[in-house]
């Protein structure tokens, strides 16, 4: 039992008894972080697009109608993406199993939460005045 203690606190019987798994996870984070940002790059992209074609473009309402069309679709890049990122770190949580790890995550997930909350309500608000228009 006292050997278990001292590899949880060595770094954890994953760490010891299987690195090669461990390394194989670290290397999926971060394909999976890396699959997030480039996720965030091409929303931002097409929404840096969409908004200059309807300035470009379109006039009065039309343009403000398309500007948060384009917002919308940035909206949904961006919670996709927190939700990669929340994979993400809950991969590097179950790796390190440390109680601090652990308490940083808990605060990331409430804190990407809230974000995705409050983005999917004003997201849910733009669809509900282009049904309108």
């Amino acid at each position: 039992m006292e050997n278990l203690i001292e590899l949880e606190t060595e770094g954890g019987v994953l760490h010891h008894f299987l690195p090669w798994l461990i390394e194989g996870f670290e290397i999926l984070a971060a394909v999976i972080d890396i699959a997030a940002i480039i996720l965030l790059l091409i929303g931002a992209a097409r929404f840096l697009t969409g908004v200059t074609i309807a300035e470009i473009a379109q006039k009065g309402p039309e343009r403000v109608r398309r500007t948060n069309r384009e917002r919308i679709e940035l909206g949904r890049y961006i919670l996709a993406g927190l939700e990669l990122f929340i994979v993400s770190d809950v991969i590097h949580t179950a790796i390190s199993l440390r109680f601090a790890d652990l308490l940083f995550l808990l605060m990331l997930v409430i804190i990407r939460s809230i974000t995705s909350f409050f983005l999917d309500r004003e997201l849910e608000q733009l669809k509900k005045e282009l049904g309108r228009d």
